[in-house]
């Protein structure tokens, strides 16, 4: 057997054909969560013969003797071991030891959800894809997301325009869980509707935005280096009745990304390598080639001292004027 691509296993599992052992890497918990939910409807186990708990809190010794017994008047047994990237030395040895010769009764299905730690991981990953399958769960990159975030729009009998997806997906991310609850929040608020045109401004309005706010402006303002605009919104928020403090939150964020972007690309990191170490989502790659245009960082070190500063006297009193030091973060990140 061997490491196949998560298309092919959806194929092999849709002819109920199932292997004794699964590892299912990557950092996509629910595409894995999915697969095991397959894989079990395939067996069907009764609740004899089937068994499922974090690897942490297992006690494998009992684990790998059930995995060794036949099942219970029954043709299969089920076990799931989720987040194997936590066990010790020790019990990982003794699954491995299990790994290179299973039970053919029992089928086995780990997850393990760090990626970088899994490089290191190789006797694993050959005694798995020897015994059975070996299948990595990626987050889905921009135009695979965009396009699973579509399906499940129109699935709920809605039609998103462009716009609508990419906001959903810049807002929530790539955790599908979430994307999921904000689709089915979507699928709700537009349940009275004729018209299942859905908009961005849908989109705003529930994830708890009002249309006339993009929650995304200030931010977006910031990274892109544009002063005048970053001044502007705050001058906007402040009038509007928003809190100091959460603006202030709103412009933190943005700023600490920046501030790791540029520090890494200074100490001379490739892109890629960049894009993983601070942490960023693919569809922020934009802001790594733009790292050169960032201020110097000095000037982020005196942003942030005066946004601690900033916090400090926003929770202990209220300024006369909480424009001045909000603003005066953004003149001093964005002094020449």
């Amino acid at each position: 057997m061997a490491k196949i691509s998560a298309d092919k296993l959806h194929a092999e599992l849709a002819k109920n054909t199932v292997s004794p052992v699964y590892l299912l890497t990557g950092e996509d918990v629910y595409r894995k969560n999915l697969v095991i939910q397959k894989i079990r409807e395939v067996l069907h186990p009764d609740d004899f013969n089937f068994y499922q708990s974090e690897a942490d809190k297992a006690d494998l010794g009992e684990v790998l003797a059930l995995a060794n017994t036949s099942p219970v008047f029954s043709d299969c047994r089920l076990i799931v071991l989720k987040g194997i990237e936590k066990l010790r030395k020790e019990p990982k040895e003794a699954l491995i030891r299990y790994l290179d010769n299973p039970l053919p009764t029992t089928t086995l299905v780990l997850t393990h959800n760090d990626s970088k730690k899994m490089k290191t991981e190789k006797v694993l990953a050959e005694v798995c894809a020897d015994a059975g399958r070996v299948v990595n769960f990626e987050e889905l990159k921009k135009d695979e997301l965009n396009a699973w975030v579509r399906q499940k729009l129109q699935e709920k009998g809605l039609k998103p325009d462009f716009d609508s997806v990419d906001l959903l997906c810049e807002s929530i991310g790539g955790e599908l869980n979430a994307l999921e609850n904000e689709i089915e929040k979507l699928s709700l608020y537009t349940a009275d509707r004729t018209d299942k045109a859905l908009t961005k401004e849908d989109v705003l309005a529930c994830i708890g935005f009002s249309k006339e706010e993009n929650p995304f402006d200030l931010s977006n303002a910031i990274t892109a280096c544009n002063k005048n605009r970053a001044v502007q919104l705050v001058d906007k928020l402040v009038d509007d009745g928003e809190e100091p403090v959460a603006i202030l939150s709103k412009m933190t964020f943005p700023i600490l990304k920046m501030a790791r972007i540029k520090r890494l690309s200074d100490a001379g990191m490739a892109p890629a390598e960049i894009l993983r170490a601070a942490g960023l989502f693919f569809w922020e790659s934009r802001l790594v080639q733009a790292a050169r245009s960032f201020p110097p960082q000095k000037n982020f070190l005196n942003a942030l001292n005066r946004i601690i500063e900033a916090d400090a006297a926003f929770k202990s009193s209220t300024p006369s004027d909480p424009k001045i030091p909000l603003k005066g973060i953004l003149l001093t990140l964005f002094s020449k």
